[in-house]
């Protein structure tokens, strides 16, 4: 483990088991992170994402804006660590390495200020949280998506009807429009229904149960921060299902939220990619602080895929 971070009680270093050093440099500022290394000629490989070629490992959110889903602590510190600049820094780094897709909600400023400094990025757009009109009008996003937070609590009300009148108003201002969700179920109901949707983004973990459904699955149990539990056995379902639709589909948190450790980041990416069809891609959130995890997950991604 470096020196500069430190693991949480319990927890095998991993991506996010550390906490990092206290800010130094200039006027007491936190450093910008390790140098990149100069680019090689790694570039991820791409796949048509409806007329567009998009990048298989697309740039994650979670931690610009501190959703960390892990502690308080590292909560508050991606949201000190992660200024404009440097969440610009880690989008034209990127574009170094052929990542050139953006998943997001909001981040308009630094996306602008990113393409007006010459950065090129695909936006695949959350939605549901506030007026699909408002959503759309800044950013013009390639796709956007119903996140799964929203479509999660819909199912469980057994509001689904929302969800759905939501996608139809998405198809009607003409974008490319899916639904989001950490449930296998929610892909199955939507492909049964045969709703007019083009993409689902599936989070390979189940994190949105109930309090009760927890406690059905842990024989009982239920632990601290129930939302926040992540089971070995939940890939696998969420991967079927992804796998049995022939509408291209996002997975996302393959590194459990960063509580893969270190040794096990590569098998969690190739079990992603052996995992999903050609047509269909990862959401993974970059947070550089103590390594360049920019280059590490390209370099990973296209390892796999070119059967290197």
């Amino acid at each position: 483990m470096s020196a500069a971070a430190t693991a949480l009680p319990g927890q095998a270093p991993g991506r996010a088991g550390q906490l990092p050093a206290p800010p130094a440099g200039p006027g007491g500022r936190a450093p910008l992170g390790p140098p990149p290394k100069p680019v090689s000629e790694i570039q991820v490989p791409k796949m048509k994402f409806f007329g567009q070629e998009v990048s298989r490992l697309v740039l994650g959110c979670n931690p610009f804006g501190g959703e960390a889903h892990y502690t308080p602590q590292l909560r508050a510190f991606m949201r000190e660590y992660y200024t404009e600049d440097r969440v610009v820094s880690v989008m034209h780094q990127c574009n170094r390495f052929g990542i050139n897709a953006f998943n997001a909600t909001g981040m308009s400023s630094a996306l602008q200020r990113f393409q007006g400094e010459g950065g090129k990025m695909h936006f695949i757009a959350q939605g549901g949280r506030s007026p699909l009109e408002d959503e759309l009008k800044t950013l013009k996003p390639l796709a956007v998506y119903n996140m799964g937070e929203v479509v999660d609590r819909a199912y469980q009300n057994d509001t689904m009807d929302e969800i759905h009148d939501w996608c139809k108003k998405a198809r009607d201002l003409g974008v490319v429009v899916g639904v989001g969700t950490h449930k296998p179920e929610v892909i199955a109901k939507v492909e049964d229904e045969n709703w007019d949707v083009d993409f689902y983004a599936g989070c390979v973990y189940n994190r949105t149960r109930t309090d009760e459904e927890w406690r059905q699955a842990l024989k009982g149990e239920i632990m601290e921060m129930s939302r926040e539990t992540y089971m070995q056995s939940d890939p696998p379902r969420m991967y079927k299902v992804i796998k049995q639709t022939r509408k291209p589909c996002f997975a996302f948190k393959i590194l459990a939220a960063g509580r893969i450790p270190d040794a096990g980041v590569e098998q969690a990416f190739r079990t992603a990619f052996e995992s999903l069809k050609p047509i269909d891609g990862i959401f993974v959130g970059i947070c550089p602080h103590i390594k360049d995890e920019v280059r590490e997950d390209a370099e990973l991604v296209h390892k796999i895929l070119s059967g290197a």
